[in-house]
């Protein structure tokens, strides 16, 4: 596993999160980024998948949204990772891979994951959020400006899901997290 790459990587995404442009503000690297990054790590070890690769996805998976806007955030978001993957040197057949996880990880988008890392990407991202309502309320709240009787709509339905997309084994890991999320959705 290439540590330099992903320090730089690690370094590039959480600069872009700093900048005031980062619409979801500098919360979103240690209240977002770092969980996928921490799920898709445990999930890589259960899979026996490419390590590098999940965990560089997993730093990217976001980064058209973070730059960009959420709108067509995994194409982007797949786009400026290859140019930063370029620039970092970073060999042509494993940027395709990390693209691949970025693209295939909005599980809104239907467009399935091939492979190991691509579905570990996406599991983790959807795990992520049972850790962090109170940025999903964030979002809702200031970003998207709802109220927060449409926040807490939008929020349980998110959940839901989410909850809907995960493996059973990511499920049993949180179950306890998403039966209280309804809980005090409801």
């Amino acid at each position: 596993m290439d540590n330099r790459i992903i320090e730089k990587v690690e370094k590039f995404v959480e600069k872009e999160c700093q900048k005031p442009s980062c619409k979801y503000g500098p919360g979103v690297y240690l209240g977002h980024i770092v969980p996928v990054v921490e799920y898709s790590k445990k999930l890589a070890a259960k899979m026996h998948a490419d390590k590098e690769i999940v965990i560089l996805g997993a730093l990217l998976h976001d980064i058209g949204s973070i730059i960009c806007g959420r709108s067509e955030h995994h194409i982007t978001g797949s786009e400026i990772a290859e140019l930063k993957l370029k620039e970092f040197s970073y060999p042509t057949d494993k940027i395709e891979q990390v693209k691949h996880c970025i693209l295939t990880h909005r599980g809104s988008q239907k467009i399935k994951p091939e492979t190991k890392e691509a579905k570990i990407v996406a599991e983790a991202d959807s795990l992520s959020a049972f850790d962090s309502i109170d940025g999903l309320f964030e979002a809702a709240l200031v970003c998207e400006k709802k109220n927060r009787f449409e926040a807490r709509d939008s929020i349980r339905n998110k959940l839901k899901n989410k909850w809907g997309q995960l493996s059973l084994e990511s499920k049993r890991m949180i179950r306890d997290k998403y039966d209280a999320a309804m809980l005090l959705l409801k």
